[in-house]
C-alpha cells in the first residue's frame, strides 16, 4: 500500500477535518464561515422589478456548508443570521434585522447549509457531478423557504414571488453551481496529490 492512499482523504470527510482537530479550529471556521458570507453579501447587484438583489451571499453559504460540513456550516449560518438581527450591516446591501423582504433566503441558507454539508461528509463534493446536484438541491432550499417569506413579507401572491425571487436568479446560480463544480472537486483531487 502506497503512502499516497493510505494518507488520502476518505469518504466521513469534509475539507475542514483536514487541519488538526481543536475547539479553537472549530471557533475560528465556524467565525470564518460566518464572516465570508457577510463579506460575500455585499457583493450586491440590484435587478429592477425584484426587492432582492444577485448577491455572493449564497455562493458562500454553500460552499461554507460544503467545506465545513452540517454542524460546523449550521452553526456558521446561524452566527451569520444573529449578528445580521442583532443590527451589523452584513446582510445583502450592508442591511441587518429580521424583517426585510430578504430574510427568508438567508434562513433558507442555513438550512442548505447544514444539508449540503452533511452531503459533502458523504463525498456529494467530490465529483464534478455530484457537486453539481448538491449545489442544485442547496439552492432548491434557499428559494424553498426564501420566496414564500418575500411572498408573505411583501404582500405579493406566490406566483409573483417566484416571477421576483427566483426566475432572475437562475443564471446567475448556475453559474455559481458551476464555479463550485471546479472549486470543490478540484480541492479534493489537490489533496489527494499531496496525501
Amino acid at each position: 500500500m502506497s503512502t499516497a492512499s493510505a494518507a488520502a482523504p476518505r469518504t466521513g470527510s469534509v475539507l475542514a477535518d483536514l487541519l488538526p482537530a481543536s475547539r479553537t479550529k472549530d471557533i475560528a471556521l465556524v467565525v470564518g464561515g460566518a464572516a465570508l458570507t457577510g463579506i460575500a453579501a455585499q457583493i450586491a447587484v440590484h435587478i429592477p422589478g425584484t426587492p432582492v438583489p444577485v448577491t455572493g451571499q449564497t455562493f458562500a453559504a454553500l460552499l461554507v456548508g460544503a467545506g465545513l460540513g452540517a454542524g460546523r456550516g449550521f452553526l456558521s449560518l446561524a452566527l451569520y443570521a444573529l449578528v445580521g438581527m442583532a443590527g451589523v450591516p452584513w446582510f445583502a446591501g450592508a442591511t441587518s434585522g429580521a424583517g426585510g423582504a430578504s430574510f427568508g433566503y438567508v434562513l433558507g441558507m442555513l438550512l442548505a447549509s447544514t444539508v449540503v454539508g452533511a452531503l459533502a461528509r458523504r463525498g456529494a463534493d467530490r465529483s464534478v457531478l455530484r457537486t453539481a446536484g448538491t449545489m442544485v438541491l442547496g439552492s432548491a432550499i434557499i428559494y424553498a423557504v426564501g420566496v414564500p417569506y418575500l411572498a408573505a413579507s411583501t404582500g405579493m401572491s406566490l406566483s409573483a414571488a417566484v416571477a421576483a425571487g427566483l426566475t432572475p436568479f437562475l443564471l446567475g446560480d448556475a453559474l455559481k453551481a458551476a464555479l463550485a463544480m471546479g472549486l470543490l472537486p478540484g480541492a479534493w483531487k489537490l489533496i489527494g496529490r499531496r496525501g
